[in-house]
């Protein structure tokens, strides 16, 4: 099989990189000044064994490529608000003995939340959902880094919306190669949405710096509570803490890496980069839906929500925010949903 990353960055560079280094075919597809630094000087894959550098294949559209191949995997690796455009870009390209690449590929989407997939599932027959526990950084264009030890990632693999096919569980014995653990699991949603709760902190943290100290701690616990609510009454499985804490276990152990400091999750990432976008809308706002489906009001999850789309609209300073200010904030939110 040929991997296709279809966006080379923190979460699709790192997997693109591992993937490379066990021996795999990878090609990486990229834009800007990312994809000229890897067409000109490779992947620079920063881990704890150090500075890896791999020569591959980079492409910026599928018009590069040709005829993609029967054998080739497409990895959806682009933030969420980035998803539409890529697969209306990658869906009708043509595959070699016929059909195209929505009709005869399978598409897996290693990203936050759980819209990527429905997404794709409007366009594309064969796709499959990734729960990414991956702690990666995109450090500067042709450079990602990804600091986890002995293993650098966790990636549930499954069938969207359940299921499990042998696509599956080849590309996890691929992954199982590559310093990856891969449960290919029947209900990847429920260790997706597990880990969308998690994701309740990414704007937070964008907004507010680290989530350490105890104040942003019971805020992030309040934020996640609210969470939990909207899932239940939606009666949406998720993996419980205790769950994901057996599966992980100290299998993912942060180290330092040299020139590859972890400032921050995604969406803090996205700020200090001044992308002009952020995912909080699928991570935030997926709760901010669910509630106003279901009727439970979800007044801390839409503040976050909102506070991040407008750090990131008007670029300002990730995490300048004061957790006191922002804990005002979120008070009087609550309150005037009373």
């Amino acid at each position: 099989m040929r991997y296709v990353i279809i966006g080379a960055g923190a979460v699709g560079g790192v997997i693109g990189g591992r993937l490379a280094g066990s021996g795999h075919e990878v090609v990486l597809v990229a834009r800007g000044a990312h994809f000229e630094a890897l067409r000109d000087h490779g992947l620079r894959l920063r881990v704890p064994e150090g500075e890896l550098t791999h020569r591959l294949p980079v492409v910026d559209g599928p018009a590069a490529l040709g005829e993609l191949r029967p054998d080739d995997v497409l990895v959806l690796a682009v933030k969420t608000q980035d998803s539409v455009a890529a697969l209306q870009t990658w869906g009708p390209a043509p595959v070699a003995g016929g059909g195209t690449a929505a009709e005869q590929l399978p598409l897996f989407c290693a990203q936050n939340g759980v819209e990527g997939q429905r997404l794709a599932l409007r366009l594309f027959r064969r796709v499959h959902g990734v729960c990414v526990w991956l702690p990666s950084t995109y450090v500067e264009p042709g450079v990602v880094s990804a600091a986890g030890s002995p293993l650098t990632g966790i990636l549930h693999l499954g069938r969207h919306p359940h299921g499990i096919d042998e696509t599956a569980r080849l590309v996890a014995a691929d992954l199982e190669k590559s310093h990856f653990e891969a449960p290919v699991v029947a209900d990847v949603a429920r260790w997706q949405y597990a880990k969308l709760l998690s994701n309740l902190g990414n704007a937070l943290e964008a907004v507010s710096g680290p989530v350490s100290d105890e104040d942003a701690l019971a805020l992030f616990r309040r934020v996640r509570a609210e969470g939990a609510a909207v899932l239940d009454a939606a009666g949406i499985a998720y993996a419980s803490t205790e769950e994901q804490q057996a599966v992980r276990g100290d299998k993912v152990t942060l180290v330092p890496l040299d020139g590859a400091p972890r400032g921050g999750g995604s969406s803090w990432q996205s700020l200090t980069r001044g992308t002009g976008t952020i995912e909080a809308d699928y991570l935030n706002g997926e709760i901010a839906l669910l509630g106003r489906l279901h009727g439970v009001p979800t007044p801390l999850n839409e503040l976050l929500q909102h506070l991040a789309d407008t750090f990131a609209r008007e670029r300002r300073v990730a995490g300048s925010m004061p957790v006191a200010e922002l804990m005002r904030l979120a008070d009087a939110a609550v309150v005037n949903t009373r």
